[in-house]
């Protein structure tokens, strides 16, 4: 397995918010973790690279390959996440800092991994940007001048920029308009056919559930509630919290004909 969580539990000093959670991800499969607002999907990402808030405490094990993350020192996983690992987030705004331009950006995030020449760094920069459909002349651009579907672009090709084997995309569409929402997971698509990495999606989205995932699995109130391979659940969900979910979201029909007009759109 790619990433196994395991018997995961995260507490405050006074609640339990994540409860024995387990679920695994193979190489190279979309594995989309599906609930409502507050379910606890974001905090179960974040404990995965041990980016949760010092006020909470995590239990359980999480393994990379045969490498239990939540061991690690944050200078060793400093070293894993961006290489190993990598996040593109819904706040893609304020994964960006205003007064740096984006190949400041890229400068510092290729120094924090050790690529010390500066011809490499920009070079890598230019063929990111372009991996995405963006011409080379952002990187000298702020932010700001920016659409949110470009800089949610940006976001990618900075986490696609070393490879890593694992990408957490946290509700990455949620933030755009549909038809942004629905080029970005094309692209994502695209880049996951090309190199082949794994892609663990927080959504609350059934479309993008129905037209990406692999396997999903169910949260609810910080426990997993029902999970297998997307196909079976959809069409015979066995919790009654998945049913309810499935029975809120469009019908299939609806789902098939909203991409079929996104497509054309696109």
């Amino acid at each position: 397995m790619m990433l196994s969580v395991e018997q995961v539990s995260i507490s405050s000093k006074d609640k339990k918010i994540i409860d024995n959670v387990t679920l695994s991800i193979r190489e190279g499969e979309w594995y989309a973790l599906v609930g409502q607002s507050g379910s606890g999907k974001s905090l179960l990402s974040l404990a995965i690279g041990q980016m949760l808030p010092p006020n909470l405490r995590v239990e359980g094990n999480i393994y990379y390959k045969e490498l239990n993350l939540l061991s690690l020192s944050p200078k060793q996983m400093r070293t894993v996440r961006g290489s190993k690992l990598a996040y593109i987030f819904q706040d893609y705004q304020g994964s960006f800092t205003p007064f740096r331009t984006i190949g400041q950006h890229f400068e510092e995030y290729q120094k924090a991994h050790g690529i010390s020449d500066s011809k490499t760094r920009r070079l890598s920069a230019f063929a990111a940007l372009d991996s995405v459909g963006l011409d080379e002349s952002l990187y000298h651009r702020y932010p700001f001048q920016l659409s949110g579907g470009q800089l949610q672009r940006v976001s990618i090709a900075m986490a696609l920029l070393l490879s890593p084997d694992l990408l957490i995309a946290d509700e990455i569409t949620t933030a755009l308009d549909s038809v942004s929402g629905h080029k970005i997971l094309e692209l994502l698509a695209m880049k996951q056919k090309e190199t082949g990495f794994a892609i663990l999606f927080i959504t609350h989205d059934w479309r993008h559930v129905k037209r990406y995932a692999n396997r999903l699995a169910v949260m609810r109130e910080g426990k997993i509630v029902e999970s297998g391979e997307k196909n079976f659940v959809l069409a015979h969900p066995q919790h009654e919290y998945t049913q309810t979910l499935i029975h809120a979201a469009p019908t299939l029909n609806h789902i098939l004909s909203s991409g079929a007009r996104e497509a054309e759109i696109v």
